[in-house]
């Protein structure tokens, strides 16, 4: 089997120092809020219907008079007002249809203030060392590695960045679809050559596939460079994602589906919405969310359980229970039917190629 070479980091276009903001929101009472802010830190506001243009004209300039605008913004705008202001910096042009359009692809205040780290620690995600790991999916009924699904894990100044913080940096930031795409093509990349005949689950949100067949097309000359077959993939999507867009969904399932890639609906969880989505979707997995198998204590669980289970089944799906860590929690979920088990029982995330078979944890 011939190995991948690891996709090259991301590029993270951080905003450097800013000489002109030009503004624009169909929020009436914003821009005007903006230039009163502008003014008192000695910048000109020229104020047009739906566009604000701010400019420092003072001798000398200051750079930094931009950083305290944006600073303060952060503070008094509300989130919802920030995401309804898009801002160009430096507009290299007076030209009204140049205007316009460097405006429509100018990102919106929000996002702006994001990767110039004034609302969030974007250094974080800008600074950090990015690997996959990997956790083992084994067979309930025997105990063997089926699987592994492959997580993101960052480095910081000696600290170790959980995948959970980096996609959140990264949407605030809005290159969630940049980070998403970069970590599907190294878990794949970075499982070439020891994975055998395992399937290995990846971790994809919909919201960064705008059109999978130009999207998906670096993931799909990945799953060729690392010589896995393209029925050992399987493509998760969480729940909640699942639920915002169905069309859109299920358009990128049917793309991957066609390249032979199967589909997982991860975290599902609790109540009939969960069952009315995996009916919907129809998914090859159904990964039950830990926070629904820690409470198989109680009776209303199971029986939430119990109803995913015999769903998944007469869709010819598979059930996998999330967050497995004692041996009497994995005896729960095989009595209720679950076919596969992931959690600290059967095996931590590792960056080193995996064991054989995984070193099961001792029982709390």
């Amino acid at each position: 089997m011939t190995g991948a070479t690891e996709p090259s980091s991301p590029r993270w276009p951080r905003p450097g120092r800013v000489a002109r903001l030009l503004l624009a929101s169909p929020v009436p009472h914003v821009l005007p809020a903006i230039a009163r802010t502008a003014t008192a830190l000695g910048l000109n506001a020229e104020l047009l219907p739906g566009l604000l243009d701010v400019v420092d004209d003072s001798s000398p300039l200051d750079a930094r008079r931009f950083d305290r605008l944006l600073a303060r913004l952060a503070r008094e705008l509300s989130a919802a007002e920030t995401d309804a202001v898009r801002v160009a910096t430096d507009p290299d042009s007076d030209d009204g249809v140049a205007l316009a359009a460097q405006l429509l692809a100018a990102p919106t205040l929000s996002v702006e203030l994001a990767r110039r780290g004034v609302t969030v620690e974007v250094g974080l995600l800008t600074g950090a060392r990015l690997w996959p790991v990997y956790q083992p999916v084994v067979d309930l009924a025997d105990g063997r590695v089926t699987g592994y699904e492959a997580l993101l894990r960052g480095g910081v100044d000696g600290r170790e960045v959980g995948g959970g913080d980096l996609f959140f940096l990264a949407a605030a930031a809005g290159w969630g679809d940049r980070l998403d795409r970069w970590a599907r093509e190294a878990a794949i990349s970075g499982a070439a050559g020891w994975l055998g005949e395992a399937d290995l689950y990846v971790n994809s949100s919909p919201e960064a596939v705008y059109r999978p067949a130009v999207c998906l097309a670096g993931t799909e000359q990945a799953v060729h460079d690392s010589g896995l077959t393209p029925g050992q993939l399987v493509f998760e999507v969480v729940e909640a994602h699942a639920a915002r867009d169905r069309g859109h969904l299920l358009a990128v399932l049917e793309h991957q589906r066609s390249l032979g890639w199967r589909v997982a609906l991860d975290d599902v969880g609790v109540g009939w919405s969960s069952l009315a989505l995996v009916a919907a979707v129809r998914p090859d997995v159904v990964k039950l969310d830990k926070a629904l198998v820690n409470r198989l204590d109680d009776a209303a669980a199971r029986a939430v359980v119990g109803s995913l289970v015999t769903l998944a089944h007469s869709l010819d799906a598979v059930v996998v229970a999330e967050g497995v860590e004692t041996a009497e929690r994995a005896d729960q979920v095989r009595d209720l039917g679950v076919d596969l088990g992931q959690g600290w029982l059967f095996g931590r995330p590792a960056a080193a190629r995996p064991p054989a078979e995984p070193e099961l944890l001792p029982v709390p």
